[in-house]
């Protein structure tokens, strides 16, 4: 069992931190975030190969991105309530499996339909490993280190953009994208070494106590509260990502920035930022021993990082990928806010909210470009953006002080529903 009810460190604790439950979740969200990234930096080269040119490549780029996220958004709640049901580990290699076999898939199609088939299904497996993943080891790791374990998983995970943008470099798009099923599928092999956390096996054996019951988070007022509140803390990371980034280009343009400014580029820098701010939010969480205090100072960050983002006209892009990694430093509490939606519920419903939750966020993307499209056309590219992210970081803010601070937390109890 691995019930923590005690705040005495339990012997072997420190080395738990990198046991094999954390280093395959790791591995799997660094192959999940290869993926992601990867459709992002060879959405061009792959549509050109295919035939496409002039506006079809950004209007099918879009469709084909809607794909993924749709397939993303239904995979959140699939796998999430199988999560529960079924178990952790089961749900993490089965989304990493589908992922993998998608990532194969998608180096072979010659038309549209087919590359829109295989997003969506690649986003139904990428929808799964990191909410698995960081469920499984919150509930291994004792309570007062299962912040480290969750930010090995997000800083090794979010290093995955680095090689996506490596290897679309350096090789081509099909090949990228048979590089990244094979190394899902080598993560398989390590399925064997894994056993279930003590909390969900425990639970298994109580046959009255409801599982996975996803419409249960709109029948309370306060299951609800939590998890809304635990989605919209995550909206500043996709308005950085989703606009900022993606956009980065016309926005360089726009600025007078000295020197080509690639899509490509600005999201490895930002990834690269990412990686560091993950790691120095979970260290920070840890020495502060609190996780929603930490969130704030990195959405500050983030503020003031957006503000600079803005203020560099003229500057090298040299210069400008600098403030890149500066943006996705900022937006580093990724590890901290999947930790705090997982936290927020009890065993019976924690997988179905920390899958479900940042696949919701990612889903945001959708909205969030759309709104920042409406902007835009009505009062340009920048106001477009700042009015935008005003939005997300304000949203943000009220709902980090509507949720409760979770870091000592025992998560060994149920959700009970009337």
């Amino acid at each position: 069992m691995n019930h923590q009810t005690s705040d005495k460190l339990p012997v072997g604790t420190i080395q738990a931190v990198f046991s094999l439950p954390v280093i395959v979740a790791a591995l799997g969200y660094f192959v999940d975030i290869y993926d992601l990234v990867l459709f992002s930096v060879v959405r061009i080269p792959s549509l050109k190969a295919l035939g496409l040119s002039g506006k079809e490549l950004v209007e099918q780029g879009i469709f084909l991105l809607n794909m993924q996220m749709l397939g993303m958004l239904l995979g959140g709640i699939l796998w999430g309530v199988l999560g529960d049901i079924k178990g952790r580990i089961k749900i993490m290699f089965a989304s990493i499996f589908l992922y993998s076999m998608a990532n194969l898939a998608n180096g072979m199609v010659d038309t549209i339909g087919g590359y829109a088939v295989m997003r969506f299904i690649a986003g139904i497996g990428l929808a799964g490993e990191l909410g698995a993943g960081i469920t499984l080891v919150s509930e291994v790791l004792h309570k007062s280190v299962r912040g480290y374990g969750t930010m090995i998983v997000a800083s090794v995970g979010v290093s995955g953009a680095i090689l996506a943008n490596i290897v679309a470099k350096n090789f081509d798009w099909r090949t990228a994208f048979y590089i990244g099923g094979i190394l899902g599928l080598c993560l398989l092999a390590l399925r064997f070494g894994l056993t279930e956390s003590g909390m969900f096996s425990d639970m298994k054996d109580k046959k009255l106590v409801s599982r996975g019951n996803f419409l249960s988070l709109f029948t309370s007022v306060n299951r609800f509260g939590r998890f809304y509140h635990s989605i919209m803390i995550g909206l500043p990371t996709w308005f950085v990502v989703g606009v900022l980034i993606t956009f980065s280009p016309e926005f360089a343009k726009r600025q007078g920035v000295v020197g080509t400014v690639t899509a490509g580029n600005a999201v490895m820098y930002c990834y690269i930022g990412l990686v560091a701010g993950d790691f120095a939010s979970g260290i920070l969480s840890q020495l502060m021993k609190n996780r929603k205090k930490v969130v704030f100072i990195f959405l500050l960050i983030t503020l003031v990082s957006v503000v600079v983002y803005f203020a560099g006209q003229g500057i090298t892009a040299h210069n400008f990928y600098a403030i890149c990694a500066i943006l996705g430093f900022g937006i580093g509490y990724w590890a901290i806010f999947v930790t705090i939606a997982a936290e927020q519920f009890g065993t019976n419903l924690r997988a179905t909210v920390a899958t479900s939750v940042p696949n919701f966020v990612r889903g945001m993307t959708v909205p969030i470009t759309m709104l920042f499209m409406f902007f835009k056309n009505h009062f340009g590219l920048q106001h477009g953006a700042i009015m935008v992210g005003t939005l997300c970081l304000v949203i943000a803010l009220f709902s980090l002080w509507r949720l409760e601070e979770t870091f000592h937390k025992d998560l060994d109890y149920f959700e009970h529903f009337i």
